[in-house]
C-alpha cells in the first residue's frame, strides 16, 4: 500500500496539461505523479526536467537514454522505475524486450554496441550507491560521445535518482502495463514487484 494516499486526477483537474503529455510519452499516467500532484508546483517542475531531459532530442538516441535509465534503476533497486524503464524503452522506442531483460549482460552480449556498453556501465555505477563511477568510466564513454552528451546521460541517471528515491520511500503502486511486462520479461532475471504491488 502507498505510504501517501495518490489524489484522484479529478481533484488535480488544474494539472490536467501534465498528465496528458505523461500519457503522449508514456501510454499512461504514473501514480507517482497523483502523489506528487499535492504540490502542484513540485509535478510541474518535474515535469519540464522530465522533458528537458527526455523530451527534448539531443545527440544520445531516445532509446539508449531509457536503457541508461533501466541500468541507474535497477543498480539503484527501485524495482517501480526498472518496470518504467524497461516497458518505456521497449514499447515506445524500439528496444527489443529480450534486450531489455538482458540489460545487465551489456558487457558479453553481443546485442550492446561498444558505445552502449559505455553507457550502460556509467549508468551502473552511477546508480550504485555508493557511487561507483572512476575515471574509467568517463574516458569509455569519451571513445563514444563528447562531453555534451555525456551530460545528457548523466542527466538522465540523475533524474531516476529522483524517481528511485521518490517511488521506493513512497511505496508508489505499480500500474498495470508496466507491471505486465516486467512480470513477462524481468521476473526470469530477479525482478519481483515487491511493495509496488496495489494494496499490499
Amino acid at each position: 500500500m502507498p505510504n501517501i494516499k495518490p489524489k484522484t486526477r479529478e481533484e488535480l483537474a488544474e494539472l490536467e496539461d501534465v498528465f496528458e503529455r505523461a500519457e503522449a510519452a508514456l501510454g499512461f499516467v504514473p501514480t507517482s505523479f497523483f502523489m506528487m500532484g499535492r504540490k502542484p508546483s513540485i509535478l510541474r517542475a518535474f515535469s519540464r526536467l522530465s522533458r528537458e531531459v527526455l523530451g527534448v532530442p539531443g545527440s544520445v538516441p531516445p532509446a539508449l537514454k531509457w536503457l541508461v535509465a533501466h541500468v541507474a534503476s535497477r543498480s539503484a533497486g527501485c524495482r517501480y522505475c526498472t518496470a518504467h524503464t524497461g516497458t518505456t524503452a521497449a514499447l515506445r522506442h524500439g528496444v527489443p524486450p529480450e534486450k531489455v531483460a538482458a540489460a545487465f549482460e551489456y558487457e558479453t552480449n553481443p546485442m550492446f554496441t561498444g558505445a552502449e556498453r559505455a553507457a550502460l556501465r556509467f549508468a551502473q555505477a552511477a546508480g550504485s550507491q555508493p557511487n561507483m563511477v572512476g575515471r574509467a568510466d568517463f574516458d569509455a564513454l569519451l571513445e563514444h560521445f563528447d562531453e555534451d552528451a555525456i551530460v545528457e546521460i548523466m542527466a538522465v541517471v540523475s533524474l531516476f535518482g529522483w524517481l528511485n528515491r521518490w517511488n521506493d520511500t513512497m511505496a508508489t503502486a505499480l500500474e498495470e502495463e508496466p507491471r505486465g511486462f516486467a512480470e513477462q520479461h524481468l521476473a526470469p532475471t530477479g525482478w519481483t514487484v515487491g511493495r509496488h504491488a496495489d494494496g499490499d
